[in-house]
């Protein structure tokens, strides 16, 4: 934890002083920024990228972009978070996080120093400590939480407990169900677990489940920031959510019922049940209250509240300091009966926190080079709710669903003339303000959140649900093993047939 700390220290400290000889221009210069953004001539813009040209936003730099051979420590990561756990273990765990880190800082120095972009660094900066911020308070909140369930562990009991999770992940998010739920699930299914209750566990409670609220998934919330009405992804996902969770539910209970053991009496017969549940550590409910509260203190959405202002952009702080806090101290005001019986600890969002750090940081130049390509005139041509709704679910699978939901977001509004950074571009874009523009939006929401389940790495909860598994002596598949005997024969025809039914023979 402590080379965590201090690596991480010397990266933020990198980046954010990095940017602060910019901040106090662009602050000053925000207000004239935003009066010009107003009063802009969308023909002009329209016209300028008929012609190839390249228009600068207000409060934008004129950014270099990386070359194409950058991504290479982001695919070198990949194959090493794939790899290592499955042909060199020992080196794996022992070394992954000074690889995470060195990877991120090769990729952060080139942009910094050779580049010469500050701009990039900083905005993954900031999302990473939005990510981690959020992750971490939920992870160790919930920890002070202990749920025992005293009922026999059946295929219909476990579908119960997954579809409960599920609902639950709409109120206090993915992260925040998947760490209140996955003991309890563990333990219900006592000796007996298998890796598949777990994979569907996260396929169900750690993504497809949090697709109703901005609060549910982390793609879903950056939208809301950025002008989506909270209400539109409960309005526009619900028939595909009911659709994926269903299906997923129906899988799950037949493969436990002809696989599984959680049926046996072989072991269980002397045992007798009451068929309750008790709770222990109600108190940190109140902390995750204050969590989840805090999710909306964002100087994007609300005046007033205070903010980093670096290259035209506010950056939120209070909320990140809020969870932090709230971390520290429901871990030291918690009741120590939940600790001990969750057998808490803070491996698992320490492997999440290193790894993101290496993700966060080298998938800036694959962001960019798939953002580019789809803001140019050739890119824009291809750009439909189809192609948005298998570009963005296949990148969410590998690169981070949040970044990856706001890049296609961005690579949409661009190709109908609109701006991410308009707020009210964003409301009219939602709104169907533009031809086909909710619909693509639905595209963009749905697939970065149903894919987010592919891989250990395509939404933060997956790997901390691997991880607790893991130390409740569960084997996990490895990373492909986990694409391979999951991913691909179960989840992806499910998300072709969410697509044949939502989107293929859709006529807008």
């Amino acid at each position: 934890m402590k080379n965590f700390i201090f690596s991480f220290s010397i990266l933020f400290g990198i980046l954010f002083l990095g940017g602060l000889e910019t901040q106090y221009a662009v602050a000053q210069n925000t207000d004239t920024e935003q009066t010009y953004l107003a009063q802009a001539d969308h023909g002009a813009v329209d016209q300028a990228a008929a012609h190839g040209e390249t228009v600068t936003e207000a409060g934008e730099e004129d950014h270099h972009t990386a070359p194409l051979w950058l991504v290479i420590p982001f695919v070198a990561l990949l194959l090493m978070i794939a790899t290592g756990p499955l042909f060199y273990e020992h080196f794996w765990h022992k070394n992954y996080p000074k690889i995470a880190v060195g990877f991120a800082l090769l990729v952060v120095f080139y942009y910094l120093f050779i580049l010469g972009n500050v701009h990039a660094p900083v905005h993954a900066m900031a999302e990473y400590i939005q990510f981690i911020a959020l992750l971490a308070s939920l992870y160790i909140a919930s920890g002070g939480i202990l749920i025992d369930i005293d009922k026999k562990a059946t295929p219909l009991a476990n579908v119960t407990l997954l579809i409960i999770g599920a609902l639950i992940s709409n109120l206090i998010g993915t992260t925040g169900a998947s760490m209140l739920l996955i003991r309890p699930f563990i333990r219900l299914n006592k000796g007996n677990v298998q890796a598949y209750h777990i994979i569907f566990f996260i396929f169900m409670v750690s993504n497809v489940g949090g697709s109703l609220t901005p609060i549910g998934d982390p793609p879903l919330f950056l939208g809301f920031l950025k002008g989506i009405p909270f209400f539109w992804t409960l309005e526009h996902n619900w028939p595909a959510w009911i659709f994926a969770l269903t299906a997923l539910a129906i899988a799950f209970y037949f493969i436990d019922k002809k696989i599984g053991r959680a049926n046996d009496d072989s072991e269980l017969e002397e045992t007798n049940y009451t068929n309750k549940f008790s709770l222990i550590g109600v108190k940190n409910f109140g902390w995750l209250f204050i969590i989840i509260c805090s999710v909306f203190l964002d100087p994007n959405v609300i005046e007033g509240v205070p903010a980093i202002v670096y290259d035209g952009q506010k950056f939120s702080y209070i909320r990140e300091i809020i969870m932090l806090s709230v971390a520290f101290l429901s871990y030291r005001f918690a009741d120590q009966r939940a600790i001990k019986g969750n057998e808490f600890n803070f491996e698992p969002i320490r492997e999440v926190a290193f790894i993101f750090v290496g993700i966060f940081g080298t998938m800036m130049p694959a962001l960019e080079l798939v953002g580019a390509f789809a803001k140019s005139p050739e890119g824009a041509a291809m750009i439909t709710h189809n192609t948005l709704y298998w570009g963005t679910g296949i990148l969410s699978g590998f690169l981070d669903n949040a970044p990856t939901y706001l890049n296609f977001l961005a690579a949409a509004m661009a190709s109908k003339g609109a701006s991410i950074g308009n707020i009210e571009e964003v409301r009219q874009f939602a709104a169907d303000g533009y031809h086909d523009s909710a619909f693509e939006l639905m595209a963009i929401a749905i697939a970065s959140v149903f894919f987010g389940a592919m891989t250990y790495i395509g939404n933060g909860p997956n790997f901390m649900v691997k991880s607790i598994a893991e130390q409740n002596g569960v084997k996990m598949p490895s990373f492909f093993g986990y694409i391979i005997r999951f991913s691909l024969p179960i989840l992806l025809p499910l998300l072709i047939l969410v697509w044949l039914v939502f989107f293929a023979f859709v006529e807008v």
